[in-house]
């Protein structure tokens, strides 16, 4: 994304505030207010005859403003005066908060007004989302320091956090966050990045491994592969040093689809390493959504018939067996086998048994 592009299309909508900011500390609030809204109007107007209807972010941007003018001119008396920094200062983060923990972003919504043509992805929106509730926290501490440096009897650290502290503070956030993204980079430069997709499978961007599998609930392919001889059912066994479901005995093959390949290259790929299968015939069973507590999944379910031999990655599975249906109907619901087998299973059960 080009970060002078991004900037040019944000500035439309910082620039009354900007003004309301600056206009206000050199010529007074009600100025500033007026020069503000003037701008919003012009803005609302040249929206307008653009889209041939109101935009409501405008509108919000003007409310705000009339909002924080009216704060301003009430609290601009000697009891008040001390305290309006503080509490313009909470009532920004309150806004950063709702935007950050609730499910309507109003910042969010704001910024893809003025970004309509830089397309951002699933993973970009994500980061967008945590640097807010980083922001959110900052603030929230910066709106308490400053709302009590109004009862302390010290009028350069009150001059301080009212004025120009916010802009330090900002400013070293900014060095941090860029400093925390450079790191982020280096470790996710090696990474194994995953492809995000729709319901439908459709691919809408890509993200790390370590971050789909961190509970932020990117819906990303894999694929299955159900092994069957006769009346029975290949499972693998997972090792013990697996984070998620070890020792428990589970589909034959199953793996992520890689960013950038196809869920016939990556079932050849997955079914290679895992059991040693290099020519086998695949049949489609059916595809479904997948929920766990860290992540989730678009299966691909496939099945093939097969009696062995098969030459397993010992680093990646403990074991493989057939076991008949009969012993697998026997032991469901024991901890024996891994949530995800088990759904598979109940499901597509009369499928995969059906003769080819």
């Amino acid at each position: 994304m080009d970060k002078l592009q991004l900037l040019k299309k944000l500035l439309p909508g910082f620039l009354p505030i900007i003004v309301f900011i600056v206009i206000d500390e050199a010529f007074g609030t009600m100025y500033g207010l007026i020069a503000a809204i003037g701008i919003g109007i012009i803005e609302l107007i040249i929206s307008y005859v653009k889209e041939q209807k109101i935009d409501r972010f405008i509108l919000f941007d003007i409310g705000l403003l009339i909002a924080l003018g009216c704060i301003s001119i009430i609290l601009d008396n000697e009891v008040f005066f001390k305290l309006k920094p503080g509490i313009i200062s909470f009532i920004m983060t309150g806004l950063i908060g709702y935007s950050a923990y609730s499910k309507h972003n109003l910042l969010m919504n704001m910024t893809k007004r003025y970004t309509r043509n830089i397309e951002m992805n699933p993973y970009q929106l994500w980061m967008m989302q945590n640097s807010m509730k980083r922001i959110f926290w900052l603030f929230l501490f910066y709106s308490f320091a400053t709302f009590i440096s109004s009862f302390i009897d010290n009028k350069a650290i009150w001059s301080f956090l009212g004025g120009p502290g916010l802009f330090v503070v900002m400013g070293i956030y900014l060095a941090f966050e860029w400093l925390r993204r450079k790191l982020q980079n280096q470790n996710t430069e090696n990474e194994e990045w995953l492809p995000i997709v729709e319901d439908n499978g459709k691919i809408i961007g890509s993200a790390p491994r370590s971050v789909v599998h961190n509970k932020s609930m990117f819906l990303h392919p894999v694929v299955h592969l159900h092994v069957i001889n006769k009346d029975q059912i290949l499972l693998q066994k997972r090792p013990s040093h697996k984070l998620v479901q070890p020792n428990k005995w589970d589909t034959a093959v199953g793996g992520h689809v890689a960013h950038g390949e196809s869920i016939e290259l990556a079932l050849q790929r997955e079914t290679q390493e895992e059991i040693g299968l290099t020519q086998f015939q695949v049949i489609p069973v059916s595809q479904y959504v997948w929920e766990s507590t860290i992540e989730k999944e678009l299966v691909f379910v496939f099945k093939t018939v097969h009696k062995g031999s098969f030459n397993f990655d010992s680093d990646e599975v403990d074991d493989v067996k057939f076991w008949s249906f009969k012993e697998i109907n026997a032991n469901i619901g024991k901890g024996i086998f891994t949530p995800n087998f088990e759904h598979e299973f109940k499901q597509f059960s009369t499928s995969l048994q059906r003769a080819n």
